[in-house]
């Protein structure tokens, strides 16, 4: 009884420990948070920042990264994790990327201007919409750039 006691002690503390540290590291940063970051956390609440560049909604299944200006450039699904939907700030899959692991209709806050879009993964299609009007339709594995005002990501499997 004594030693599971012992090991549930040793078990809870590296638990919060561990489960700690990411949180330090965000705040203790070298650089302040990307001001693309910081308006999209005041307008989403729930926002959990990783580092100057990175915020996840776990709840919304929602992230954003900021990629840097000198990093843009068009790659395979550009960027987008396998998996996601993602929409772009400029075109061709370029700027501020953001994702969402859940095939649902994802809001695009308001803040976030999107320019393309791209379905990452490997069945069924995507819509780029403007409530419930269809700006582009993106199939599996592939992307396209948008014009007009993106409000929300529609998954269809």
């Amino acid at each position: 009884m004594r030693r599971s006691k012992t090991l549930a002690a040793i078990i809870l503390g590296m638990v919060v420990t561990l489960g700690a540290t990411p949180a330090m590291a965000a705040e203790s940063g070298d650089r302040e948070v990307d001001p693309a970051v910081a308006a999209m956390l005041e307008e989403v609440p729930g926002g959990i920042v990783l580092d100057a560049t990175r915020a996840v909604w776990p709840e919304l299944g929602m992230e954003l990264q900021v990629t840097a200006k000198s990093s843009i450039s068009a790659r395979t699904v550009g960027g987008c994790a396998t998996g996601k939907t993602c929409a772009f700030s400029l075109a061709s899959l370029g700027g501020n990327i953001l994702s969402f692991s859940s095939c649902s209709v994802n809001t695009v806050p308001a803040s976030f201007v999107t320019r393309s879009a791209a379905n990452a993964r490997t069945s069924g299609y995507m819509q780029a919409r403007n409530g419930s009007s269809v700006l582009a339709t993106i199939s599996a594995g592939n992307w396209s750039n948008v014009s007009g005002t993106v409000t929300n990501l529609r998954c269809v499997l």
